[in-house]
């Protein structure tokens, strides 16, 4: 097996642009209880611009990924897992932003007056994989993490 190498990002483009344009935008469909409050949160708040819909999905670009919620009434709660001192609800989605943007997000969601799962703050502090996180639910119930990191190689660090 060979070792791939990219080439080093073009003049003005980032090393960060440059990650994000070789890996393909995620797609996830998740289940919602009001595609009202759908709207009002993934939309408003959170700024994602909306797609296409349909009387019972609506879908979101959320930070230039495809994420569909879809209309059902049941939903399974959530299970919770600890990581490093947080009790992290599971299942859960989210992104991985640059510092400056996750700042911003996190002030917006704080002067909204959002309830936090998990309150901003710095995980692995120190150590590998230190993060910023937050974790929030949604209007219906569905787990976020918003995560950024000072030094993106250290996304998947042991």
């Amino acid at each position: 097996m060979t070792e791939e190498r990219t080439a080093p990002a073009p003049r003005g483009i980032s090393d960060d642009d440059a990650m994000r344009a070789e890996r393909p935008p995620f797609h996830l469909a998740f289940p919602v209880t009001s595609l009202a409050q759908a709207r009002a949160f993934y939309g408003e708040l959170l700024g994602c611009p909306e797609g296409r819909s349909a009387d019972h999905w609506v879908d979101f670009d959320f930070f230039g990924h495809q994420i569909v919620a879809h209309l059902a009434p049941q939903q399974a709660t959530p299970y919770r897992n600890a990581v490093d001192g947080d009790d992290v609800p599971v299942p859960h989605f989210g992104v991985v932003l640059d510092m400056s943007t996750w700042e911003t997000l996190a002030d917006r969601l704080r002067a909204a007056g959002t309830h936090f799962v998990i309150e901003p703050h710095i995980r692995f502090r120190g150590l590998p994989g230190e993060q910023a996180t937050m974790f929030l639910l949604d209007p219906c119930g569905n787990a976020l993490e918003f995560k950024a990191f000072a030094d993106r190689r250290q996304i998947f660090a042991r």
